[in-house]
This record gives C-alpha cells, sequence and structure tokens, in this order.
C-alpha cells in the first residue's frame, strides 16, 4: 500500500486489499457462511506481536471478514518462533497446510493480557481441534508489501 516506507496504514487498508484479492481469485467470498460457519476457517496471522501491526491486521480482517469475523480463530507462529524475516511467509504457508491435514490450530502464546481492542478469536495460549477446508495466510512487510495467500483442501 506504499503508506510509508516502515508502515502499513493506520486502517488497515493496504492488508484489507491484499486478503480481498486473494479471496476473490479463490472464488471465496469472505462474508458468507455455510450453515453459519464461515467460508474461511482459519487465518495464519502475520501477527508481529506489535500494538501498531497487530491492530492494524485486526482493522483489516474486520474490514474484509465483516460479521464473520469474531467467528474465524487467528494466530501467530511467530509467537513461538520469532519473526523469520524473509522466511516468515513460507513457515506461516506451513501452518496452514498443517491445519488442514491435522485438523489442529496454532495457538498464540503469551497472550495473557490482551488488548480489549484486539477482539477476535487468536486461539489463546493452546491449540485448538477444528475442521478447517480453508485458511488464509497474511505477510505484511515493509514498503507496503502485502501478501496473501489462500489454500483450500483438494476435492476429487
Amino acid at each position: 500500500d506504499a503508506y510509508r516506507i516502515t508502515d502499513l496504514h493506520p486502517e488497515g487498508r493496504g492488508p484489507a486489499a491484499a486478503i480481498t484479492n486473494a479471496l476473490s481469485q479463490a472464488n471465496i467470498d469472505p462474508k458468507a457462511t455455510v450453515d453459519g460457519k464461515p467460508l474461511v476457517q482459519y487465518i495464519s496471522a502475520h501477527g508481529t506481536s506489535t500494538q501498531e501491526n497487530d491492530s492494524i491486521e485486526t482493522k483489516a480482517i474486520k474490514l474484509v471478514f465483516g460479521e464473520n469475523a469474531p467467528n474465524v480463530p487467528v494466530s501467530s507462529i511467530k509467537s513461538m518462533m520469532g519473526h523469520l524475516i524473509a522466511a516468515a511467509g513460507s513457515v506461516e504457508l506451513i501452518t496452514c497446510i498443517m491445519s488442514i491435514q491435522t485438523g489442529m490450530l496454532v495457538p498464540t502464546i503469551n497472550l495473557d493480557n490482551p488488548d480489549p481492542e484486539l477482539d477476535l478469536d487468536y486461539v489463546p495460549n493452546v491449540a485448538r481441534e477444528a475442521q478447517v477446508d480453508c485458511c488464509v495466510s497474511n505477510s505484511f512487510g515493509f514498503g507496503g508489501q502485502n501478501n496473501t495467500l489462500v489454500v483450500k483442501r483438494f476435492n476429487n
């Protein structure tokens, strides 16, 4: 989004555009449900554990998913591994693939005192079983390099 060389737009416009574009290319409506459940069952967040970035990513998720946002689990493997810089996106994508294969969501560890404004389901501290058929992996970087990948279960 090129808001600033090191900052995302404070309202999450760039990340929201990346998520929206990826879902559109995958033919997934982020506001649609099946049997009351969102079509996306998990988001692997960029999740740097910084107030600014996590707030912006939360805003972007809410912009894109609307009323579905509170019902889509979001976690960040960075809470366990740290920021792997250029390798972060690939590891986060593997997290999505593994959630589909294993039915487990990685937790966001050390989430003991969440900011009340960051009010999504961040899978705090303990892994969780979940049926995942579709997930989103977010990678947001310096210079407005916002990337989102969508992974879906393969069905014959």
